[in-house]
């Protein structure tokens, strides 16, 4: 989710140039969805089966709103100060969510398993997530999926303050330069 979450910001990022004090919108150029192979009906069908048995909308609507709700604070501050820019937040996430739904991402997904799976892994797949064990991991994956995103971010933060803290122990000169920097003076050059 942080990742599909970077990657906006990068697509949005670039597509902003400043401009005379302003922002202007470059359109971005046009992403082919994956390329829709002729599938077989039947394996179509058992696809969406499983998709369905695995509570794969769910899951994908779960971490659209999760993305949303991380990415929301840093895109308002990534724009300048007013009173605009709640209103521009809000109707960039209300016209993003018209046009990347579930639908068309469980169509997507069709295309993936068609490309991984044969049709008999697929329905044993099925099979698996229709026993007691498959309907726990199915109910259990949400949390648990949140739970190691939280995990990864946490640990993220951690390691990245940690190799901070060493580098600039390891390197004084540049602690130095960046309390200059906090400070507002400039250190002589090198």
């Amino acid at each position: 989710m942080k990742a599909f979450a970077a990657v906006v910001l990068f697509v949005i990022g670039t597509s902003l140039q400043a401009g005379q004090n302003q922002y202007q919108i470059s359109p971005a150029p046009a992403v082919a969805p994956a390329a829709q192979a002729k599938i077989d009906p039947a394996k179509e069908a058992d696809i969406r089966h499983l998709l369905d048995a695995t509570g794969t909308a769910t899951l994908m609507q779960q971490v659209m709103d999760n993305m949303e709700k991380s990415l929301k604070p840093v895109l308002e501050n990534s724009f300048p100060p007013g009173e605009y820019r709640q209103e521009l937040v809000n109707l960039f996430f209300e016209k993003f969510r018209s046009k990347l739904d579930t639908k068309h991402l469980l169509d997507l997904a069709v295309v993936r398993y068609d490309e991984q799976f044969s049709d008999e892994d697929i329905k044993g797949l099925i099979s698996f997530y229709q026993t007691p064990l498959g309907q726990k991991y199915v109910g259990a994956l949400p949390k648990l999926t949140i739970a190691l995103q939280q995990d990864a971010q946490a640990l993220g933060q951690q390691t990245g303050r940690d190799s901070m803290i060493e580098v600039l122990a390891e390197h004084p000169e540049l602690a130095k330069a960046l309390q200059d920097a906090a400070k507002g003076t400039t250190p002589p050059s090198r």
